[in-house]
């Protein structure tokens, strides 16, 4: 990467396009990001990869326009208040990109708490829509910091339900079940490994495969010839930089390179 200030390319832009491309076959779709750095990655795919997208405001807008991350919706196309979520959630077309606090070597997901159910050590968001999204809608997931506290080998909780425990559950989880990417700030992986496991597609640049199993609490699946996750291209790192986040909010999730110990941007 460049070392200019001016014109680097941050891991946080690497982590930006890698979300794009997430969503970038994903054709007409109702795109549901949760998060800044999901956000920036949608809004990314909507103006460059996949223009077909449907993008929201998080709250009750279905946007024409594509705003800066947190800036007031420009054109408004329709109306989703948070009922009607629930539809779209149970029969529409959607790719949801979530959070997680613990996620297994199977690609189950955990947003409830920590510890034992009857007695947890931490309570956390609670399952919420993770059960539901699941097994009606493709899913990723996004996680700022990949650490052997979030990739454990099976998670204390199960809130999102990853391909095994979906067929185990029988076909009406199975059906529409889709863990399709887990981008995390060291690498991009998905759960296409053997027995549905965890499975490494690519290593941000300036990260090793060996720093990326040495943050991973469980035996991670891992290609022959495992390519480096592509920086974005000049206009990429214009909208990024000058349309839709041009405060540099991305920072807050994944730090600039002065502001990281260690490691590459």
């Amino acid at each position: 990467m460049s070392t200019d200030a001016s014109t680097s390319v941050t891991r946080a832009d690497v982590c930006a396009a890698a979300i794009a491309d997430a969503f970038r076959d994903d054709g007409e779709i109702f795109a549901s990001p949760m998060g800044m750095l999901p956000m920036l990655g949608v809004r990314l795919a909507k103006l460059t990869s996949n223009p077909d997208l449907v993008i929201s405001d998080g709250e009750s807008l279905f946007l024409a326009g594509v705003p800066p991350l947190f800036a007031k919706a420009d054109v408004v196309e329709g109306w989703i208040p948070f009922r009607r979520v629930f539809d779209v959630v149970a029969y529409g077309k959607r790719h949801v990109m979530m959070g997680a606090t613990q996620v297994d070597r199977h690609g189950n997901q955990n947003i409830s708490a920590i510890g034992d159910w009857s007695r947890p050590k931490r309570q956390l968001l609670g399952s919420r829509g993770a059960p539901g999204n699941t097994v009606n809608n493709r899913t990723s997931y996004w996680v700022p910091k990949h650490s052997t506290r979030v990739f454990v080998e099976a998670v204390d909780i199960v809130s999102g339900v990853g391909p095994k425990r979906a067929r185990e559950a029988g076909p009406a989880a199975a059906r529409y079940n889709d863990i399709h990417r887990i981008v995390t700030n060291l690498a991009v992986l998905d759960v296409k490994g053997a027995g549905d496991t965890v499975r490494l597609l690519s290593v941000h640049p300036g990260v090793s495969v060996d720093e990326v199993r040495a943050a991973t609490g469980f035996e991670l699946e891992v290609p022959a010839d495992v390519p480096t996750t592509r920086e974005p291209t000049a206009e990429e790192q214009v909208v990024i930089r000058e349309v839709l986040d041009p405060k540099g909010l991305r920072f807050k999730e994944v730090p600039r390179p002065d502001a990281q110990q260690g490691g590459a941007s």
